[in-house]
């Protein structure tokens, strides 16, 4: 099968890399070429990593990454059967690469979206009436090439065939789907996000650090990393934009705390080259 991945951001190139190591042709797509040329690389080191922790063969993992061929052109996606939109997570960029998606897919092309948090119904609206069926969300979870965790979420256009078919591909991918209603967050997101507001607030009235949460959350929950790690990881910026899109949709309970507002604000975001929650200057 061919596919194409929009997107060659962390996600969108070790979305790609799932598909090449199940055996799938792979167009990989960025508007920035230097993007893509530093996703190619990300992805040799990727699967150097993994191949030393004999997680595959060498063989396997060098075949892999001759399946993935980074395209400048959406053009080129044309007789993909499944093309994965894996875009900045804002309504305006999405809707703008899904309809350059409609504009090349073939008729039976099913397009997914990787969004984390905007409805599905929402992003197929971007899609002419006859697309919908076979449009829905397929949100995977960071570090790609390591959490088997999907959420499939359907809109409310979907055709049940199609969400069926594309659960059973995932499968095949050594992933583990699971079927979400479609509303604002799907379901990890609500639940982590709560934990992500309490954590801060905790720091915020002075009950614990950042560094003793993690520890508690890593022995006390039974968490492979604790929610400041996950922060300065995933960024603190994300976090609170992903929060304020929970914040309307819900309510009170997932208004972003003040603390975690003013570090984005100052610049204490997390991620390369930005001190996070842990950075030893904090």
């Amino acid at each position: 099968m061919k596919v194409g991945v929009v997107g060659a951001g962390l996600m969108g190139a070790e979305i790609a890399l799932v598909f090449a190591l199940a055996g799938h042709k792979v167009l990989l797509h960025d508007r920035s070429e230097s993007a893509l040329e530093a996703a190619i690389e990300r992805l040799a080191v990727i699967v150097a990593r993994a191949v030393s922790r004999t997680a595959y063969a060498p063989e396997a993992g060098r075949a892999a990454l001759e399946r993935i061929v980074p395209v400048n052109t959406l053009a080129a996606m044309g007789d993909c059967a499944v093309i994965t939109e894996a875009v900045f997570e804002a309504l305006d960029v999405k809707a703008d690469v899904l309809c350059a998606i409609d504009a090349v897919a073939g008729p039976g092309c099913i397009i997914a979206s990787n969004t984390s948090t905007l409805p599905i119904s929402t992003l197929a609206a971007c899609l002419p009436a006859h697309r919908r069926a076979r449009f829905l969300g397929t949100h995977y979870f960071s570090p790609v090439s390591r959490m088997d965790l999907v959420e499939v979420i359907p809109g409310f256009a979907t055709d049940d065939a199609v969400t069926g078919e594309v659960m059973a591909l995932l499968e095949t991918l050594g992933k583990r789907p699971v079927r979400i209603r479609d509303v604002p967050g799907f379901a990890v997101n609500r639940m982590l996000h709560a934990m992500l507001i309490e954590a801060v607030k905790l720091v915020e009235e002075g009950i614990a650090t950042p560094e003793d949460l993690d520890t508690a959350c890593r022995l006390g929950l039974g968490h492979p990393i604790g929610p400041f790690a996950l922060m300065d990881v995933v960024t603190s910026d994300l976090c609170l934009q992903v929060q304020q899109i929970l914040h309307d949709a819900y309510g009170e309970r997932f208004r972003p705390p003040a603390l975690l507002k003013q570090r984005v604000s100052a610049g204490y975001g997390g991620g390369r080259n930005r001190p996070g929650w842990l950075a030893q200057d904090r």
